[in-house]
């Protein structure tokens, strides 16, 4: 019995202790294992603090980026309210031009009028009162509608032709069309027989890489080819032409040369 006592051998047992033991070497393992990897990537160039750098200057970059785009987006849209108060503004100087066109035109008929009423019976003669250019639906293709007047004391008919023409530029050069030219009945002038006023609408069509600049009336009294008066207005394929104040020259043998152009 006594020798059982004498080799009993007693040993301690701790298993927390030897836990702990076993994390510590597990994360000194680790710890290495990341010394030798950055080891690693700091043999082959890398910086760690450079890295942060360069991610928080990335950062900073795409906030100012943001920042500017934020900036160009509010300038964009304060351009885009300027540009539609300008076409707004633009639009009403328009029609008030147009409508102080309009009232031109009708101030200055009515004063061809009545110059025509208090004028001599020598300067008596026809003109065209009113021209508007009209286009249509085809490419090329208008309608010239205008008034002849007698101007002055209209005691008795007179009768005559008139001729009309075009001028404009033909791919590019100067050219001028005559009414048989342009009209679709091809009749080279128009006749005309009336006391007060005659009316026109004639159809026209314009040939290929023709640009019109100008329509010219020349207007002849009676058979009498010596006398006659002259007319051009300014093309404008809208709205009524508006006729200036004519420059009137006696011509060959006493006869009568008007150049008019409209604006």
């Amino acid at each position: 019995m006594a020798d059982l006592f004498g080799k009993l051998v007693v040993r301690s047992y701790a298993p927390r202790r030897r836990a702990l033991l076993l994390g510590a070497a597990a994360l000194l393992a680790v710890g290495i294992l990341y010394a030798m990897f950055e080891l690693g990537r700091y043999d082959a160039g890398f910086r760690v603090v450079d890295s942060v750098r360069g991610a928080l200057s990335a950062s900073a970059r795409i906030r100012a980026l943001e920042a500017e785009n934020d900036n160009q987006r509010r300038q964009l849209e304060a351009a885009e309210v300027a540009r539609r108060v300008d076409r707004e503004g633009y639009k009403q100087v328009e029609r008030s031009l147009g409508d102080m066109q309009s009232q031109i035109a009708r101030l200055n008929q009515d004063l061809s009028f009545y110059r025509g009423l208090v004028q001599p019976d020598s300067l008596i003669h026809v003109k065209v009162q009113q021209m508007q250019i009209v286009p249509q639906s085809a490419a090329g293709q208008y309608h010239l509608k205008f008034v002849l007047m007698q101007v002055g004391k209209s005691e008795k008919e007179i009768s005559g032709n008139t001729a009309v023409s075009l001028d404009g530029l033909q791919f590019g050069k100067p050219a001028t069309l005559s009414f048989a030219e342009v009209s679709p009945t091809r009749r080279a002038t128009l006749a005309y027989s009336f006391r007060y006023f005659q009316e026109y609408d004639e159809p026209i069509e314009l040939p290929r890489g023709f640009e019109p600049t100008r329509v010219g009336v020349e207007i002849h009294s009676g058979r009498d080819t010596a006398h006659s008066v002259r007319q051009a207005f300014v093309w404008k394929a809208q709205g009524m032409s508006i006729e200036t104040d004519a420059n009137s020259s006696a011509a060959a043998k006493g006869g009568v040369d008007v150049q008019a152009e409209t604006e």
